[in-house]
């Protein structure tokens, strides 16, 4: 039999394959019509966990999409490590922006194009194939391991965290393995230590009973889009600062520590401009990029509709207007709380010529883990062995709300081992993954779990 390197190595095109396999089925959560993708996913997964011949490999049902658990104990005596995951995809729209289609996967330049590429189909997979090396290897696997993959995370997970609750004594672990994070930058790896949370609400202006000619009307009724428009400008002011009472109460400062570690960061704040096509970059007065974008609460408009939006012009005053609005949390801020500081203020920004309802979708807390954990620094000699340079410590300005849960839930701390890049294009068409960290993912993953007994 070969070592796990071996075996990795010989078997790349088939693990590619594979990954590509799991790539095709469109498992689009946001969307109704793609159900039946979303279980075929998770069969998929299913299937791939059962041909390992572990202790356990199961489909639980829930009420929304199924939940895949797998389970294999060598020794009581090691570390249990829960691996964590989801099999669930984004949306591919706009799909006429997309140069390949979005889910028939393609290789240009060295990256795997494909929807789930890298969130987080390719980077999940890696760790399936990390454990399926050890089991057809001479060398036995050095830990325990736990599998949970979930079809809702792109819908705020609204039935996994029951699950967890439901499920302490199966999913019982001494940490989480998460690979749904990216890389500092292109071979630069990176061990995020702290997710920024979430509130994600909608806002929605009415006026008149119906649309209105804008040249009979304008002037004497309220114009909801002006309105919604006039709210949300005073929701932040000229210098980023957001305009919520209560707002910043709970919010953790940055201490000079974490701002020094921010400044020994290798950002090269022109090249970041230039990626992006910007000028400038704006954001909260007296706080660097790397900080606002990673470090300090967030409120951002992230959709606006109203009125006419065909070709050509309409004279319109619109009936309706609406807003979603998403802001990213630090510790110790709630997303209950914010979120009802959020619709206080809204409301007492609307005028009474109009009506106003705020919705709030999902939320997740903020987490951090704790730089002196065990499995980190394993993770931390994984990623140096394979990357042969030692990764950087940083935090991370997305959310993944399960990680708090684990740790509030389970007490787990979780490491956050992301092989993607911020230049991925997850959420976006053209989504990519590196397939060369595709492979080095798979062999970190593979050393993380045979460091991890000598730090434990």
């Amino acid at each position: 039999m070969a070592t796990v390197t071996d075996y990795i190595d010989s078997h790349k095109e088939q693990f590619k394959e594979e990954l590509f396999d799991l790539l095709r089925i469109p498992s689009v959560s946001t969307d109704s019509t793609h159900k039946n993708d979303v279980r075929e996913a998770a069969r998929f997964l299913h299937e791939k966990l059962a041909s390992l011949d572990i202790d356990r490999a199961d489909i639980f049902e829930t009420d929304g999409n199924p939940i895949v658990y797998g389970e294999l104990v060598t020794d009581e005596s090691k570390p249990m490590v829960l691996v964590y995951g989801h099999y669930d995809v984004q949306p591919p729209d706009p799909e006429e922006l997309w140069e390949t289609e979005p889910f028939e996967p393609t290789i240009r330049d060295g990256n795997i194009y494909a929807r789930g590429a890298s969130d987080d189909k390719g980077q999940s997979f890696t760790h399936i194939k990390a454990l399926e090396a050890y089991l057809a290897s001479d060398q036995s696997f050095p830990v325990n391991i736990k599998f949970i993959y979930e079809g809702e995370e792109e819908i705020g997970s609204p039935h996994l965290v029951p699950f967890i609750e439901n499920h302490k004594e199966l999913l019982a672990c001494d940490m989480v393995l998460i690979s749904d994070t990216a890389m500092f930058a292109e071979d630069t790896p990176s061990l995020t230590y702290g997710l920024r949370g979430l509130a994600y609400m909608e806002v929605e202006v009415v006026g008149p009973n119906r649309d209105l000619h804008s040249g009979v009307y304008g002037g004497a009724v309220a114009n909801p889009a002006n309105v919604l428009a006039e709210i949300i400008a005073q929701l932040k002011d000229q210098n980023g600062v957001i305009q919520i009472p209560g707002f910043y109460d709970d919010v953790r400062e940055l201490s000079a520590e974490d701002r020094e570690a921010y400044q020994q960061l290798p950002f090269d704040e022109s090249a970041y401009k230039n990626d992006l096509g910007l000028r400038a970059l704006h954001g909260e007065k007296g706080y660097s990029t790397l900080e606002r974008a990673s470090a300090r609460p967030t409120l951002d408009v992230n959709g606006l509709w109203s009125g006419y939006q065909g070709e050509g012009a309409k004279t319109v005053l619109p009936a309706k207007a609406g807003a979603k609005i998403s802001m990213r949390l630090v510790p110790d801020q709630d997303p209950k709380t914010i979120a009802r500081l959020f619709r206080e203020r809204v409301e007492s920004l609307a005028p009474d010529t109009v009506s106003v309802t705020v919705t709030e979708h999902h939320g997740g807390y903020p987490a951090v883990t704790d730089l002196s954990f065990y499995g980190l620094k394993a993770a931390a000699r994984a990623f140096d062995d394979i990357y042969e340079q030692e990764p950087l410590f940083t935090r991370e300005g997305g959310s993944i709300p399960i990680v708090a849960d684990f740790q509030k839930i389970l007490g787990a701390q979780s490491i956050l081992m992301g092989f993607g890049l911020n230049s991925d294009a997850i959420h976006s068409p053209n989504e990519k993954f590196a397939l060369k960290d595709f492979y080095r993912g798979i062999r970190t993953s593979a050393k993380f779990f045979e460091f991890l007994p000598e730090y434990s």
